[in-house]
């Protein structure tokens, strides 16, 4: 399962140019017109944390990754005891990211690094954003392809990991069932071997799928996710360099294809979807399903109860998919708040040196995130970016997060969530329909309410 350190190196270099990072849509928040300058210098930023305290500056970090929160704080704690700057670390609820950060920022004591992922962040928080170019954290980058920048040129934040997504797979489970993973190199070879162990689950003790539930910390595995593969279909061989008016919904039977599987051969019923509760990560660390719909940064979870996991495609029916690879790129980029104090920019900007470079504090950061994008972090020794690397290597196409582009996201989402819980409740022709106009003509709507 594992690449080569070379191939690694040469094929995620292929990914990181690929990888798209953007987004379309315009806040009806009005941001601050009056942003602070760029008072920090890549000279005083790149000074070493010393183990005198310096009294000076706070470090708030509003964190976007609930699955860093426990090492977040545990790095925190080390370095607020080795440099005397205080750290906090508050980590946003899945799916929650937005409202916290808009209620957050209206307080006295702000956040000083937050995330800006993608270029509608940009519309929205620029004017919070400290231009990081000529910073010591720029300086440790060993690309810019994760980098957000204004109309102006402002570099308004900064990748600091990257990573993919597709269909987790236990092949040990697949080899119980009397299957290879041989057999699944397209659509029709995912399907013939999960409806034949969703058919004898009760006998192998395992099922297919692991739970597709459509509440706010798992739904948007699907409506985010899984709709990528529409839109990274629909570009046609190109990519988008702006968030189109419109979308065609071309392949929408094509992710209804990879959706009617995931719901219909899994341990849980669609009918119970919309509820939530069920712990998809639990289902299959436990060996009580085959297929689990996620990405990279849940590989440290599993891969000390499923060692062999690896990630294929989201094979989903369309012609030439034999050739697919994984869904590349990120929405992790780090903005430096430039309403706070010049002491907290610097205490902030000196914190994420330290986190990509430190052997240790950078190696915590490699474990639980993959990939960081700094040239003094340790290798990645993530199995599923190992994977990513070795379909690119293998002359597989990568599949780029077109679903960056959502327009006005939280509400286009939370229509596609009630259009499938109604369908999962009736898999109706007419339900579907209905799911297709919120893909389709929900794009169309929130496009317009935000650009006008």
């Amino acid at each position: 399962m594992k690449a080569s350190k070379k191939i690694l190196a040469l094929a995620l270099s292929a990914i990181m140019i690929l990888a798209l990072l953007a987004g379309c849509s315009k806040s009806a928040d009005k941001p601050s017109d009056s942003p602070a300058g760029n008072t920090q210098s890549g000279t005083e930023a790149s000074e070493p944390v010393g183990d005198t305290p310096s009294g000076e500056g706070r470090v708030y970090w509003l964190n976007f990754k609930p699955e860093l929160e426990e090492t977040a704080q545990k790095l925190a704690e080390t370095y607020t005891a080795k440099t005397g700057v205080p750290v906090k670390v508050i980590t946003a609820a899945s799916g929650t990211y937005s409202q916290t950060l808009n209620a957050e920022m209206g307080k006295s004591e702000a956040p000083t690094i937050f995330v800006v992922g993608n270029q509608a962040g940009v519309r929205d928080w620029a004017d919070y954003a400290l231009d990081l170019r000529g910073t010591a954290i720029e300086a440790e980058l060993n690309t810019d392809a994760y980098n957000l920048y204004d109309e102006s040129g402002k570099l308004v934040s900064i990748g600091y990991c990257y990573e993919c997504y597709g269909i987790i797979v236990n092949p040990d489970l697949i080899e119980a069932a009397g299957h290879t993973m041989d057999e699944i190199k397209n659509f029709d070879g995912l399907k013939a071997v999960a409806e034949d162990i969703h058919a004898r689950a009760a006998e192998l003790g395992f099922d297919a799928f692991s739970s597709s539930d459509m509440d706010d910390s798992s739904s948007w595995r699907f409506t985010g996710h899984m709709a990528n593969l529409e839109y990274y279909y629909e570009q046609e061989g190109s990519t988008w360099t702006e968030c189109p008016a419109t979308i065609s919904g071309k392949y929408m039977d094509n992710f209804k294809n990879l959706y009617d599987l995931c719901i219909n051969n899994s341990l849980t019923a669609p009918t119970d979807l919309s509820v939530g509760g069920h712990d998809a990560e639990g289902e299959f660390k436990s060996g009580k399903a085959a297929f689990f719909i996620n990405g990279s940064w849940e590989y440290a979870a599993v891969s000390g109860d499923v060692p062999n996991a690896t990630m294929i495609p989201y094979y989903c029916g369309v012609s030439g998919e034999e050739k697919a690879g994984l869904n590349c790129g990120t929405e992790n980029c780090w903005a430096i708040n430039s309403q706070v104090s010049e002491a907290d920019q610097k205490a902030s900007i000196d914190f994420m040196v330290w986190l990509v470079s430190d052997p240790e504090a950078a190696g915590q950061m490699v474990e639980q995130l993959g990939v960081l994008p700094y040239k003094n972090a340790p290798e990645s020794t993530n199995g599923f970016l190992a994977d990513a690397a070795q379909y690119t290597a293998n002359g597989c196409y990568v599949m780029n997060w077109a679903t960056n582009y959502q327009p006005n996201v939280d509400e286009y989402r939370a229509a596609l969530v009630s259009a499938l819980n109604a369908y999962n409740a009736d898999q109706s022709d007419a339900n579907w329909e209905n799911v297709r106009i919120a893909f389709v003509d929900g794009w169309a709507a929130q496009y317009q309410a935000v650009n006008g």
